[in-house]
């Protein structure tokens, strides 16, 4: 085996221990497949070109390069990337609602759910989540008529009239926050008198953006 081929496999190898492999896509670097014989082939992001010797160098150099002891590292930007898909995952798994599920919620067309989505949206009064090229309305803001929650507004719109990342707002208002004491922003607004608590919460957030 030559020493290209032996850094190649052994970088795919530490990378697959670490649960990390399928992260490389996503982070815009080269991307390897396993043959039946249990060899490697890299190849460049977004072709078929193969990742000459020096650039493979130099990935096995950048994935290595956090931390003190190169042999003990860990790629951090890869670990974010794993840990963002794991979230973004149980989201879609908590629920969100197409057009035309906010259109059955609330009786009306899809096409008039759009609408109304969209300026809701403008008014930072509602927030929307692309995926794929999907439109997502996470559920948890909508009461059983496809409304938005009432108590969520002054909660919502700091945080989307600041441009705050549409997931990080979606995972912020549905998982503990340690400004409120582990509570569950969107299920503690519901309670008035732990509401202002929140807003001030997503006051916050917004402002470190």
């Amino acid at each position: 085996m030559s020493d290209s081929a032996e850094r190649g496999a052994r970088l795919a190898a530490w990378l697959e221990d670490l649960g990390l492999a399928g992260q490389l896509e996503a982070a815009g670097l080269p991307t390897y497949v396993r043959r039946a014989d249990g060899s490697v082939t890299w190849t460049e992001p977004g072709s078929d070109a193969p990742v000459s010797c020096e650039r493979l160098e130099q990935l096995d150099a950048l994935l290595h390069a956090e931390g003190d002891d190169p042999s003990h590292a860990v790629p951090v930007g890869l670990v974010a990337l794993r840990r963002q898909a794991r979230v973004r995952a149980a989201l879609l798994d908590g629920g969100w609602l197409s057009y035309a599920g906010v259109g059955e919620r609330r009786g009306v067309s899809e096409n008039a759910a759009r609408f109304a989505v969209h300026r809701a949206h403008e008014r930072h009064a509602l927030l929307l989540v692309q995926d794929e090229g999907r439109t997502l309305v996470p559920v948890f803001q909508l009461d059983e008529n496809g409304e938005v929650r009432p108590e969520l507004l002054a909660v919502l719109e700091p945080l989307l009239a600041a441009g705050t990342d549409p997931w990080l707002v979606w995972s912020w208002l549905t998982t503990p926050a340690a400004l409120l004491g582990g509570a569950v922003p969107h299920e503690a607004a519901r309670d008035a008198d732990e509401r202002p608590l929140v807003e001030h919460a997503a006051v916050r957030l917004a402002e470190r953006g």
